[in-house]
């Protein structure tokens, strides 16, 4: 006996008419493509209209139940007096924003039986989802390197982003994310090692980039940016990488990077020369580049080595060194509100470097903190300069609520 099936949309029994594919992107951004035309979640504000769609095409293999997508929408229907024809109204919303790419296509995809809803299995239609985890299966599968990091790739380059970002909050979204984001990072680490053990660092140094973008705060795919970078030769570049990874890390979490990318910075930006020098090329290499007055600006990885070459000429010469710990606050003393925070960290090296003089050194420490060196000034002096300093600062942003706080204390010599 066949059963009939009927439309939700008007009446579905027999093929649809269809030639092309529907082409349905959730990585990076949710979007609906038919032939020349597309929808997309950016452009539209119905936010349970949009769910309820990418919740049918995730599962469209299933059948649902009234109750459950009641359930999916509204939380067990408390959100409306009747659930059952709010749901019909969402579902006419989904007809009408299909039909923005065919006329009469809404009719089309859906199919009511049994009292079930259900995707009309003869549209032909592509996910992307679909496919990435297709590829990075394929990957795992393939026993020649060639082949793995080809599907690798293949993978890497269909995963745009984290899954439907305007619907990241949604419950069932969530495991669904962090699903394909584990795939997304194990494909990349499974490609980086192919491509290191078969030395094309031009193309690993390419993945990495490209893999700090959707993993921004993943360590591991710095070090091996940096390194690619390192043996291709481009150590300024190397630096820049780090650079930029570590102010993040400040920024966002008020952490340094580990220990093995500052072995990589400082490796980077040591210059070894492959001829002898003569003492003016020396001279030009040691000079500093684009001197500005004030003082030196520098990381904190530099910073500690200066001040260990301090505390040796201390212990050796008797100098008088002493190091000031600049730390920012609220006005009572309490940590300072994180985007007030970042703007007093943005202000400060300028006012600074404009209020020390040319053999100071300053370097940030931590996510509110500057360590400043003062050689050859004794304490009644230091204290004097941290005065001035946190005087400048209110001086030129009277209306701040921070607070600066300076502490000094004698370098202490290295016997």
């Amino acid at each position: 006996m066949t059963r009939q099936l009927h439309g939700f949309f008007g009446q579905a029994g027999g093929k649809a008419a269809m030639n092309e594919t529907i082409q349905v992107q959730m990585l990076g951004e949710f979007t609906i493509r038919y032939g020349d035309c597309v929808i997309s979640d950016s452009n539209d504000r119905s936010h349970r209209v949009w769910s309820l769609l990418a919740y049918l095409l995730v599962n469209r293999r299933r059948e649902f139940t009234q109750e459950e997508l009641i359930n999916l929408c509204w939380s067990g229907g408390t959100g409306s007096s009747d659930p059952a024809n709010a749901l019909k109204s969402v579902f006419h919303r989904i007809r009408a924003l299909l039909d923005r790419l065919e006329d009469g296509l809404g009719h089309r995809l859906f199919l009511r039986r049994s009292g079930r809803y259900v995707w009309n299995e003869e549209v032909p239609i592509t996910l992307d989802i679909e496919q990435f985890e297709e590829r990075c299966r394929r990957g795992d599968r393939e026993k020649e390197p060639e082949a793995r990091l080809r599907a690798y790739q293949a993978a890497v380059g269909c995963y745009r982003g984290d899954l439907l970002p305007r619907l990241s909050g949604e419950i069932w979204v969530m495991p669904l994310e962090t699903y394909y984001h584990g795939l997304y990072a194990g494909a990349v680490s499974s490609a980086i090692e192919i491509l290191e053990d078969c030395g094309r660092t031009e193309e690993l140094a390419a993945l990495c980039r490209q893999a700090v973008k959707i993993e921004p705060y993943k360590e591991e795919f710095y070090e091996h940016l940096m390194c690619a970078l390192i043996e291709n030769g481009d150590n300024r570049e190397a630096m820049a990488v780090y650079d930029d990874m570590s102010e993040m890390l400040f920024s966002d979490f008020g952490v340094m990077p580990g220990e093995t990318l500052r072995k990589l910075y400082r490796q980077a930006s040591r210059t070894v020369n492959d001829h002898t020098l003569s003492m003016d090329e020396l001279r030009m290499q040691l000079q500093e580049e684009n001197s500005a007055g004030g003082a030196m600006l520098c990381e904190y990885d530099f910073f500690k080595i200066l001040y260990r070459m301090q505390a040796r000429a201390v212990a050796r010469m008797g100098i008088a060194v002493h190091i000031c710990l600049l730390s920012v606050t609220a006005k009572d003393g309490s940590a300072l509100a994180r985007r007030s925070l970042d703007g007093v960290m943005e202000k400060l090296p300028p006012l600074l470097r404009g209020n020390l003089r040319r053999g100071d050194v300053i370097s940030r420490c931590s996510v509110s903190q500057f360590v400043i060196m003062l050689p050859q000034a004794n304490y009644e002096n230091s204290c004097m300069v941290a005065e001035r300093l946190t005087g400048a600062f209110y001086r030129r942003y009277p209306h701040s609520s921070a607070r600066l706080r300076c502490m000094v204390q004698p370098l202490i010599p290295n016997e």
